[in-house]
């Protein structure tokens, strides 16, 4: 029995892993290609908007 429980933690242990990964991936893959599209335009940053009060801000990597 504690080989079985031991088996489950570490499957659900790597399988957490994995999906932090994905997710890590996926967000420095997003950052590159703004980051690509922003040197092709000579854009200087990224504008997003806020949808509570309506203006306009820098993207930042904490918006993500």
């Amino acid at each position: 029995m504690p080989q079985l429980i031991i088996i489950v933690v570490l499957v659900v242990s790597a399988w957490l892993l994995y999906r932090r990964f994905i997710a890590d991936a996926k967000r420095l893959a997003e950052r590159s290609r703004r980051a690509e599209k922003e040197r092709q335009t000579g854009a200087i940053g990224t504008l997003v908007k806020d949808p509570v009060t309506g203006e306009y801000h820098l993207k930042k990597d904490e918006d993500e």
